[in-house]
């Protein structure tokens, strides 16, 4: 898994507990998302509205648990980021 996504992972995940709520994704991406995109961290495309941030939460939660494990996020985020 790529580094840049567990940068993000943890930039996400607000309450450090080693998952990810459509809450925090959604929270975090609208609050955070300019940010990461101009350290680099995530493209400037990658950015979108909270609907985008939920389509991306749901394509992410392979077994439907409403929670992304770090793997769940790296395999989507490293495919759709090219990393």
């Amino acid at each position: 898994m790529s580094d840049k996504a567990r940068t993000l992972f943890d930039a996400l995940d607000l309450d450090q507990d080693g998952t990810l709520t459509r809450a925090e994704v959604v929270g975090a991406l609208r609050a955070k998302g300019p940010t990461l995109a101009a350290q680099g961290v995530i493209p400037f495309w990658g950015v979108g509205t909270a609907d985008d941030a939920s389509a991306l939460f749901d394509e992410a939660d392979q077994n439907g648990d409403r929670v992304l494990t770090f793997e769940e996020f790296a395999a989507l985020v490293n495919r759709r980021f090219g990393w």
